[in-house]
């Protein structure tokens, strides 16, 4: 199957960079390459996108796409978390902008055998970097009840949390369970005929808890952050996509700190830390798909863009 990612909020994300055509640019998440494409094209051969990806095989299709290129795009198999030590590695101290789409690219979810979708029968993955060696085989059958339940509850802020943990582990108990749709099938028994019927796919949550858990996925988001921030040059430009309220709150918070500085109590009267912002929300509310882009696609609905600037 061919790479496929239809890019979400590609105008507001591209006009949030405030790209310079000289300037040093980072596509933390470069899936299918559409965000990178659109750099590339505003920037002149001073100019460079470096494209970061877990994902071996969107660096291959987007290594094909925009080898057109040239010397102005720098292709990374790396984790967005890894900023610091591949500028480093680079040789490349501070950047104009840095872009990262936090969600699952269209191809990992319809691909069947990289396990990540409840639509689609394949075996228990859900690895990005498939280099790791935790699977949501392992976390599914490996995992005891209360860490199930934890992540469940925690990561998919499901309701249903206790019973779908104690299914699975009920189930596992003759056979492994081996493929997406046999979670499933154990997720709908867990979940009351009633509340099946309403809301989302019942399988939902708990698929997106599990996924990240595999792949560590909000741990490492307020770090990035911080990582980034520091990489700009000032004037620079940090835009973050996201796709669920826990990956949303932990880029809110962790902008709303960045552009506060100030570190002390509350109930001190006077800053006594010294702490000065690092960073000015371009964006108080996060930036919303329009009606036409969801329509075209509607993984896109629950998209947000939060963009800050580098003091």
């Amino acid at each position: 199957m061919a790479f496929h990612h239809v890019t979400v909020l590609l105008k507001e994300t591209i006009e949030g960079l405030n790209i310079k055509p000289n300037g040093i640019y980072v596509d933390g998440t470069l899936g299918g390459g559409g965000h990178s494409f659109q750099v590339l094209q505003r920037l002149t051969d001073d100019g460079l996108l470096i494209g970061i990806d877990q994902d071996q095989d969107a660096l291959n299709a987007a290594g094909k796409r925009l080898g057109i290129f040239e010397n102005r795009f720098k292709p990374v198999h790396a984790n967005f978390s890894e900023i610091t030590s591949v500028l480093k590695t680079l040789g490349i101290e501070k950047i104009d902008g840095m872009m990262m789409d936090l969600g699952v690219s269209s191809y990992q979810l319809d691909e069947a055998e990289r396990g990540f979708s409840y639509m689609n029968d394949g075996k228990l993955d859900m690895r990005m970097n498939r280099n790791d060696t935790l699977s949501a085989h392992d976390v599914v059958n490996d995992y005891e009840e209360r860490e199930l339940f934890r992540i469940i509850k925690e990561y998919g802020e499901e309701k249903w949390a206790s019973r779908i943990a104690k299914f699975i582990v009920e189930a596992r108990s003759s056979n492994p369970i081996e493929t997406t749709f046999e979670l499933v099938d154990i997720i709908k028994a867990a979940i009351p005929a009633k509340a099946r019927a309403e809301g989302p796919h019942p399988a939902k949550r708990t698929f997106q808890a599990i996924r990240i858990e595999v792949n560590d996925e909000l741990k490492i988001i307020e770090n990035t952050v911080n990582d980034a921030v520091e990489a700009l040059n000032p004037g620079g430009r940090l835009c973050m996509i996201t796709f669920h309220s826990l990956e949303d709150r932990i880029v809110k918070n962790a902008y709303r700190q960045l552009a506060q500085g100030c570190t002390c109590p509350p109930e001190l009267p006077v800053c006594v830390c010294g702490g000065e912002p690092k960073v000015k929300l371009i964006t108080r509310k996060p930036i919303a798909p329009s009606e036409e882009e969801t329509e075209k696609n509607p993984r896109a609905r629950s998209a947000k863009l939060r963009i800050c600037e580098k003091k």
